[in-house]
Formats: C-alpha cells, structure tokens, sequence
C-alpha cells in the first residue's frame, strides 16, 4: 500500500508460529463462551515445583533485579556442568554453556552463529515448526529429510544419503520429537555420527523432551553412540518441559568454547542476559530435587495409552505410540476429501478448523510440521478433558461425507 514502509526481504520466507496462532484462536474463542478443549498447547498441565517458585521470589525479595552475565549467572551454568556430569558422564566447562531467553532463543543463536548463505541444514521430516524458520532467517536453506511412519519416524541411512550434498553443513536432531514423540534408534545415531565425522557436519542435538520417555532403559544419544562427535555436536536444552517452566524463558546451550563464544556475542546485542529472577528459579530446578519429571511422567502414560486406544480404534486412523514427550501425531489422511457442510477437508488444515469450528477442538495441523497427512494432539491436560476430546472426534469424523 501507498505509504507503507517497505519490509526486509527475510520477511517473505517466514511465518508465525502456526501452535501460538491456533493457541490464541481457541483461547480468544473460550474467552466468547465457546467449551473449547486445547489439544494445542506444548507445555506440561503442572504447576511450577514450589522450591523452583521460591526461588524466583527470594530473587525478588533479595533485589536479584539487575543486568547479569550475559551467557547467564555464573552458578547456573556450572550447576548445569554438573547436572550433565551426574546425570551423563558427558564433560562441560561453564564457558562451554550459553543459558538463553528460551531453548528456541538458543536455537536462533547457534544458527545465527554457525549457518550462512550456501550452507545447507538436514532437518528431519516431521519436524518442530521453528527449525525451518530459523535456519531460513540465517540465510541458509533447509533441507527436509522424510521419515516413514512405518518406521515409527525412524531415521535411516538412505533417508540421509538421498539429502545430503556437498553443501550440508549440519543436522538438526530432535528426540523425543516434537511432534511425533518417536526416539531415534542408536542404530540411525550411528549413521549420523558416521556421516557427520567424515563431512564435517555440526550435530544440533535438541533435548528438550529428554526426561519425559516411556520405554524402558536409556534414551539412546548420539554422544553415547559415538563420544568422538562431542566437538561437533551442540546441545540445546531448558526447563520448559522437564520442570513446567515454560513462561520463565530459560533454555541452555553446551557446545564447544569457540560457538558458545560467537553465540553469546549474538545474544549480547540482542537481548542481553535472559531475565535474573527466571535463572535463579532455574538454578534451584537444575540443581534441586530431580524427582518432579517422574511425577509428570505418571500422570502422561495412562493418557498417552487411552489417547492412542481410542484414535487407533477409528477406522481409517494410524498413529505411531510416542516413545517420549507429550503429543500424539495421528494419521487423518483417510478423511481428507470428505466434506460437511458443502467444504471440503483438502488436507490437516481443513481438517483442524474443522476440529476447531465445529467440535471446539484445538488442535495443530501436520501441515505446520511438514506433514500434511497428520494433526498433532497433546496429552498434557486432564483425563476427563482427553475422554471428551475423543468423543468429540469421532463424532466429527462421523459427520463427514
């Protein structure tokens, strides 16, 4: 329009965030009156452990209000040293940690740092709906890897082979995934492991569901699969969902001295340090009772065993058992064609507004995660809310011709 201000040309390649649009839409219809049931949300239905809250109000109390370091206060980072040490096995120095307004901030940071044009980024297909974005607003191209679903989202090395060239720079690794729940096998870490070591490729490694899994043993992790990768490897890490502290705005990077360097000097001109008090509460969850995800994890799996019954008892509907995390990705694709009302369900977009505006569901369309022929629920909210959810969809698929 006449008059506009002209906007940057990076503007063209992004979107917003399609889970905070649906999120707000069936928040803003609820506030109308509307019996909205939100499948949407990607945060734990918990409080904030009270130990973790004390601390963020002694922060107050103690005046802990000002400008702090900019990669974060200097106890966090080592007490995030030693979380990994204990926890892991896995070596850090505190000036190998970068703590971040959010894990998806650290994420922006690193691919600011490491990524240009001419670089290409594997992302694995389905994937979270930032990666794209992110490593577009670095300038480099993203490159979807497509996982099979009858491979329970299982990366292979032909998966890779067919993707990579000569200008891959790096993988982004996400497991648990969001938005499928699936774990990748040691047996495809290996094969990224392999790959990367002979290319050179840096491995982001995004742990963020890493407390929450349900199988029995340990979550497979390419730095146990292969320890020698560590100097290529970056992680990207937080309280969000391990401590149900995603308003705080904490997330954590470990990664080699000289990208944590380039990614604090990135934060230093954007936002400065990530909020004081939020790194306090922090502190007392990283370094605290570590019993809290356990408890979370309880009250998931008989939700995560009722949703996956009763989706996979609708004719037409396939849905992989997530491993870890939080959600369920059914398969919808059966119904896509269908109509009510004179519309046509095309594909996961029709199909979650229809979910939305006719049985007041909130959900996320598969199309937001490169996966158009899915619809991502979240199990964490209340059983009842999960056993109305699911009598609700069937009553709209059965609406459908």
């Amino acid at each position: 329009m006449e008059g506009q201000l002209a906007l940057a040309d990076r503007m063209k390649l992004i979107k917003p965030s399609p889970t905070l649009a649906v999120n707000a839409k069936a928040k803003a219809m609820k506030a109308e009156g509307a019996d909205i049931l939100n499948f949407s949300v990607g945060e734990p239905d918990f409080d904030t452990p009270d130990h973790v809250c004390a601390a963020g109000k002694q922060a107050i109390d103690e005046g802990f209000t000002r400008y702090t370091a900019v990669p974060g206060i200097p106890e966090l980072r080592e007490a995030i040293v030693e979380r990994y040490a204990a926890d892991r096995g896995w070596k850090y120095d505190p000036d190998q940690v970068q703590v971040s307004c959010g894990g998806k901030h650290g994420l922006y940071n690193m691919a600011q740092a490491l990524f240009g044009p001419g670089d290409e980024v594997l992302i694995p297909t389905p994937y979270w709906v930032s990666y794209p974005p992110i490593v577009l607003l670095a300038g480099a191209t993203p490159v979807l890897v497509p996982l099979d679903e009858k491979a329970n989202f299982d990366l292979t090395a032909e998966n890779l082979m067919k993707c990579a060239t000569d200008k891959t720079r790096g993988i982004i690794l996400n497991s648990p995934s969001n938005p499928t729940g699936a774990i990748f096998s040691a047996k495809a870490l290996e094969k990224v492991a392999e790959m990367a070591m002979e290319k050179g490729w840096v491995i982001i490694s995004d742990d963020i569901y890493d407390t929450i899994v349900y199988d029995e043993g340990s979550l497979a992790h390419i730095l146990d699969v292969e320890p020698r990768i560590k100097e290529q490897t970056i992680i990207l890490n937080g309280v969000s969902k391990s401590f149900a502290m995603t308003g705080w705005r904490i997330g954590y990077s470990l990664g080699p001295k000289h990208v944590i360097a380039s990614m604090n000097k990135i934060q230093s001109q954007s936002t400065s340090n990530p909020a004081s008090i939020s790194q306090k509460a922090a502190l007392a969850a990283v370094s605290g009772p570590q019993d809290f995800p356990g408890k979370m994890k309880e009250s998931f799996l008989p939700r995560r065993e009722f949703i996956i019954n009763e989706l996979t008892s609708i004719e037409g509907i396939s849905c992989v058992n997530p491993a870890g995390a939080f959600y369920v990705f059914p398969n919808f694709s059966a119904y896509y064609g269908r109509k009510f009302n004179g519309k046509i369900i095309a594909g996961s977009v029709e199909m979650s507004e229809y979910l939305l505006e006719e049985s007041f569901l909130a959900t996320v369309p598969g199309a937001a995660f490169g996966a158009d022929d899915f619809v991502r629920f979240s199990f964490a909210t209340s059983m009842d809310a999960i056993k109305e959810g699911m009598n609700r969809v069937k009553e709209a698929l059965a609406k459908l011709a």
